[in-house]
Parts: C-alpha cells; sequence; structure tokens
C-alpha cells in the first residue's frame, strides 16, 4: 500500500515538471520571436531624406587675389660722397615735391672744385687768345679745353651730392641720419615713397590669363578700411609665367587722390572673368570631408542616394555656386545627410527643406 503510493505520487511530481517545462519553452520562444520581428523592422526600416532639385544659372566668374600693397615708386636718397650732413629738410610723414630740396651736406670740396673750374676757364680763356694771335698752339688750347670740360662735369656731379633733391612727389617714409651726423656712404639718408598711385602685384593662373586684358578694371579692399571699395587697373600684364607658382604676374594702379591706401595695406583684388552657366546648390547640401579640403553631397535618383565629389565656386545667398560634380535638375539632399551612405535606399519626406 505504501509502495504503491509512493508511486503516484512520484509520477505526478513528473508531471508538474514536464509541464512547467512546457511553460518555460513557449515563454522563451515567444520573446524570442518578438525579438527578431523588432530587429527586422529596425532593418528595414528607411532613412528619411528632405531633397530639392537644383538648376544651372549665369553666374559671374570673380576671381580674388590677395596681396600687399607697394608704393608705385620708391627711391632711397644717398649721397655718393662721404661727408658731414649740415641740414635734414624733411622728417618722416612729410609730403615732398619733385626738385624739393631734402638734405644739404658739407660743401668743402665743392668750393674747391669751383675754384680749380675758375682758374681752368681763366687759363683756357688765356691761351685761346694767344692761339688766335699765334702764341700758342691747337694742342695746348685742346688740353685746356679737356681740363676745363672734366672739372665742370665733376662739379655738376658734386653739387648733385650736396644738394639732396627728390627726384619724385611723395611722403617721406624713412629718415636714417640728423642733422650734423657724418655720413659714410651707403645707407640711405632718407627715403620717398610715390602714393599716387599705388600698385598691388598679384599672381594670376593659367587658366585665368587669358580672361585677363591691360587697363581692366579691378574693384579693390583692403583690411585696413572695412566696407571701402577702391578702383584699380591692370597696368602691366607679365608675359612670362613664374616656373615655381605656374602664374602669371599681373601689376594692378589705384589712383589713391586721398592717400587712404597706404603701402603695406594687405589688400583683395576682385575680377570680373565673365559669366557661366553653373549648378547652384543649397548651402545645407555641402558637405566637406573629415580629414581633407573635399567637398561632397548626396543626389537622389530612382530610391537611392549617391556620393558625389564637387568643386565649390562662389557663395550666392544661401546657394554655393557647383562648377563640377552635379548636374543640371539633379535632386540633391537638402535634409537627414546624417547616417547616409554611396548607395543607401532611402524614404524621400520632402521636396524641399523644412
Amino acid at each position: 500500500m505504501n509502495t504503491k503510493k509512493l508511486l503516484n505520487i512520484t509520477a505526478f511530481a513528473s508531471m508538474l515538471v514536464v509541464a512547467n517545462s512546457c511553460g518555460v519553452k513557449n515563454d522563451s520562444g515567444n520573446k524570442a520571436e518578438e525579438t527578431t520581428k523588432q530587429v527586422k523592422t529596425e532593418e528595414t526600416e528607411k532613412i528619411k531624406v528632405s531633397i530639392d532639385t537644383v538648376h544651372a544659372e549665369k553666374v559671374a566668374q570673380l576671381e580674388e587675389l590677395t596681396s600687399t600693397v607697394k608704393a608705385f615708386a620708391k627711391n632711397d636718397i644717398v649721397s655718393q660722397n662721404p661727408g658731414r650732413i649740415i641740414k635734414i629738410y624733411c622728417e618722416v610723414g612729410d609730403y615732398v615735391k619733385k626738385g624739393q630740396l631734402l638734405v644739404k651736406m658739407d660743401e668743402t670740396s665743392l668750393i674747391n672744385i669751383k675754384t680749380q673750374m675758375i682758374q681752368a676757364e681763366v687759363d683756357y680763356k688765356r691761351v685761346k687768345a694767344l692761339q688766335e694771335a699765334g702764341g700758342a698752339s691747337q694742342q695746348q688750347v685742346d688740353q685746356l679745353k679737356m681740363q676745363l670740360d672734366v672739372l665742370k662735369e665733376n662739379y655738376n656731379n658734386l653739387l648733385e651730392n650736396v644738394n639732396l633733391t627728390a627726384p619724385i612727389s611723395g611722403v617721406i617714409t624713412a629718415r636714417n641720419y640728423d642733422s650734423g651726423d657724418m655720413y659714410k656712404g651707403g645707407a640711405e639718408i632718407v627715403t620717398i615713397n610715390q602714393m599716387q598711385p599705388v600698385k598691388i602685384l598679384v599672381n594670376v593662373s593659367e587658366d585665368n590669363f587669358t580672361k585677363i586684358k591691360k587697363g581692366q578694371n579691378v574693384d579693390v579692399t583692403v583690411d585696413a578700411l572695412p566696407g571701402e571699395h577702391f578702383k584699380g587697373s591692370i597696368s602691366i600684364i607679365y608675359p612670362t609665367m613664374d616656373a615655381t607658382t605656374r602664374t602669371f604676374p599681373v601689376e594692378i594702379n589705384i589712383s589713391n587722390p586721398a592717400n587712404k591706401v597706404r603701402p603695406g595695406m594687405f589688400a583683395r583684388t576682385t575680377f570680373n572673368l565673365g559669366t557661366a552657366k553653373h549648378v547652384l546648390v543649397p548651402d545645407v547640401a555641402i558637405q566637406k570631408q573629415l580629414g581633407s579640403g573635399d567637398h561632397y553631397v548626396y543626389t537622389y535618383k530612382n530610391g537611392k542616394v549617391s556620393y558625389s565629389k564637387v568643386e565649390t565656386g562662389r557663395v550666392i545667398g544661401d546657394k554655393i555656386e557647383i562648377k563640377s560634380g552635379v548636374e543640371d535638375g539633379a535632386m540633391v539632399v537638402v535634409g537627414g545627410m546624417a547616417k547616409l551612405t554611396d548607395g543607401l535606399e532611402v524614404d524621400v519626406v520632402a521636396k524641399q527643406l523644412k
């Protein structure tokens, strides 16, 4: 009796274990099935993007080049002969006119040569009169005439180096001596810069070399004078290319009547090279490749996006000129670019940026 009861209890317990085991398996199976469905849903859900159709338009081709303003002409005032500086008649910042006396040097040597020149002229006239009377030879006359001419040339040369005048009109930009100093030669005593006009030298690429011409107007701005624009014109186009930079030097003159533009200022010159028909793309569509200077956009076609490297140009309002990489009438992604990859299928939710 006891044995029979024990067998019945054991059998009942086994059934409970089996039943419980079946219940656990069903619960786990349901949970696994739900997880699989969720993963599949996430995998098949497409990234939502906004797109915009872009078109080609005529765009002015403006080329901006930077350089430093230079004086139109620069003269260093020196004396060929060492000596004491008697007087300097100008200061840094003074405007001087061509021919104006700037520096007076010691006149001792000038006086000595002038004395010799006067005596040589007296001797020449005396011998010339004797020669005409038959008392002197032509050779004597010629020798004295040669001596007199040499003394006159030396006198005139020394006179220029005693009274130093301005060879150009301009502004004194340096003064390296004071009145009374001993000048030993070599270094400039004062420096003059001609600032009406001033000039800028820029380097034009070989692609744009044929698009510019002498006399062409150029818009100029300087960082030191924000908001002001100055009219420049091309004065010289160098005929040969710089082999190192592969560019052509071009000189631009600015009339500068008010002397606002000064040598040493940083200038930006803008050349108008005509027009070209290029696609304009919203600026939000253009991305920059990390680690490089490359730019790219995603274009949309037949449900997929494609990576397109682009060459950018001018910024026009909220759009950017694209010189290459996007065709007229293409659809570009303007929203939802964060997780895009080349060839990815996407879901378009808007035809324009929201």
